[in-house]
């Protein structure tokens, strides 16, 4: 059983009478939504997506966190930006002139994407939701009830606590009424008359009404328990930084219960993903990272999917975009197979599944193969209508849309990632090479040379010609007698040591410019 389902079983098992079951996830529209934050939401998706096929109601919410403060300007953002520091993301400029601010700008480009993989949770922006006084009620909770709440915090540390630090602590941001900045200082705070006094390091001053406030915002871990409180969570993933035993989450579920009444959601922790090659975490802020349209640009949205419903969420992997990617898909092709097949079972074909979108080709069939198509491009100089013919050719039914998308992508990929695959068919033989082989090798390229100018002979035929070329009594010796043999022809060709089958070489050289080549 796939650990989603597992996971939806659990929740229903502990809440058999909930009628909608709310899954949770959030991030903070720091910058460019990365794949590692992806992990983030696709795990809350795929247990909301259980939940709904074991026949419950689900509510599925997206928290952006841009009611928080802006910290530090990332890598590909003007260093000017650092003016802004201390306001929230909500009321920064849109770095790029083209959204309301730098929230809307990223948590549009972020939602756009979810829209490939057909994820569609109900988004909640907490700047929204703080500035229209909806969580009043509980910012006067929580200051009334800030002596447990310090109490609670520094049971999970290892400093002492004091009293005058107890007296002095707030469970609040407070952003500055003249420059928007949380550079603040809270001086007091009148229970009888719910406001409170502050001082900016702007040098401002103020007294603000808190049931009238737009300005105030929880602490993390008071804001997250509340949250689910609210929304009545009963699931949220979070990131191994939060997952530790002394980490957010544990300190929030204790808030829950003994702050606000409410026990707190299951949790389920994922580890981090990293680039191959890189140890470093994937960050918004350095640039270091890969954002789900940079993916999009190489991978379909099931293979995506897949890569991460294929692994327990708390199971690190990295991401690479060299050859993994014909790895990756290969995968996900031999997967989809055996799907059709009815011979997949277990966790795979529940990850493959889950994996799904309306438009995926699993459910219908798919003949086009990415590795083939990549093989392919590069030698009819990336010709559409050429690669369509030789499918065509091949009796292989393809759907043009999606025959032209794994196109897209795979020209994409080499051109972008493997420029080393940018391998053309020799405009000249190559004598030298040609000389250097033995007398053996010369027979088996004549025979071949006299295989190619058979009109006669269909594909599977010509191929069996062409490994017979190569008999020998002792099967190893022909294997590897055959390997050379095409080692060769790849080389004479193309100036390689592998290319695409035979077959299809034939057809994107042509038989006279492999003549050409081959017949010196």
């Amino acid at each position: 059983m796939h650990w989603a389902e597992k996971m939806a079983n659990r929740l229903i098992a502990e809440h058999p009478q909930r009628q909608t079951y709310v899954c949770a996830s959030g991030i903070s529209p720091s910058g460019s939504i990365h794949i590692g934050n992806f992990r983030e939401v696709v795990t809350t998706a795929f247990v909301a997506k259980a939940l709904r096929r074991a026949g419950k109601e689900v509510r599925f919410i997206f928290s952006w966190d841009d009611f928080d403060r802006f910290r530090k300007v990332p890598a590909h953002i003007d260093p000017g930006f650092a003016h802004y520091i201390g306001l929230p993301y909500s009321q920064v400029p849109c770095p790029y002139g083209c959204h309301a601010s730098y929230a809307a700008h990223f948590e549009s480009e972020f939602e756009q994407a979810l829209q490939v993989f057909e994820i569609e949770p109900e988004f909640i922006y907490q700047s929204r939701e703080y500035q229209s006084g909806r969580y009043h009620p509980q910012i006067l909770h929580a200051l009334r009830r800030r002596g447990e709440i310090y109490d609670i915090l520094m049971s999970f540390k290892t400093g002492e606590s004091s009293a005058d630090e107890r007296a002095a602590f707030y469970p609040i941001h407070l952003y500055c009424g003249q420059c928007g900045k949380d550079s603040t200082t809270i001086l007091d705070y009148n229970d009888t008359a719910e406001t409170v006094a502050y001082r900016c390091g702007c040098g401002h001053c103020d007294t603000v009404h808190i049931p009238q406030a737009d300005n105030i915002k929880l602490h993390w871990k008071i804001d997250w328990p509340m949250r689910w409180q609210q929304e009545q969570v009963v699931f949220e993933p979070g990131g191994r930084d939060h997952s530790s035993e002394t980490g957010s989450y544990n300190v929030a579920a204790v808030i829950a219960e003994q702050i606000f009444g409410y026990p707190p959601p299951v949790y389920e922790p994922y580890e981090f993903i990293s680039i191959k090659g890189s140890f470093a975490k994937m960050s918004s802020s350095s640039g270091h990272n890969y954002t789900p349209d940079d993916l999009l640009r190489v991978y379909a949205p099931e293979n995506i999917l897949f890569l991460f419903a294929k692994y327990q969420p708390n199971a690190a992997f990295h991401i690479g975009l060299d050859e993994d990617v014909l790895r990756n898909y290969a995968e996900f092709e031999r997967y989809a197979a055996g799907a059709r097949a009815g011979t997949l079972t277990g966790d795979l074909a529940g990850a493959l599944e889950l994996s799904l979108r309306s438009d995926s080709p699993v459910s219908a069939g798919s003949n086009v193969s990415f590795g083939q198509v990549a093989s392919l491009l590069p030698l009819i100089n990336f010709d559409r209508d050429k690669l369509r013919e030789m499918f065509n050719i091949n009796n292989v039914e393809i759907d043009e849309l999606r025959l032209q998308r794994v196109a897209d992508r795979a020209e994409y990929w080499i051109r972008n990632w493997m420029p080393h695959k940018l391998v053309t068919i020799q405009a000249s033989p190559n004598y030298a090479y040609y000389h250097s082989l033995t007398g053996v090798e010369l027979r088996w390229l004549r025979s071949l040379c006299s295989l190619l100018r058979s009109r006669e002979l269909d594909e599977t035929q010509l191929m069996t010609e062409i490994y017979a070329i190569c008999h020998h009594e002792d099967k190893k010796t022909m294997r590897i007698q055959q390997k050379r043999l095409f080692t060769i022809i790849y080389q004479l060709v193309l100036g390689a040591e592998e290319g695409p089958r035979l077959p299809w070489l034939i057809q994107a050289a042509g038989t006279e410019q492999m003549l050409n080549l081959l017949d010196l």
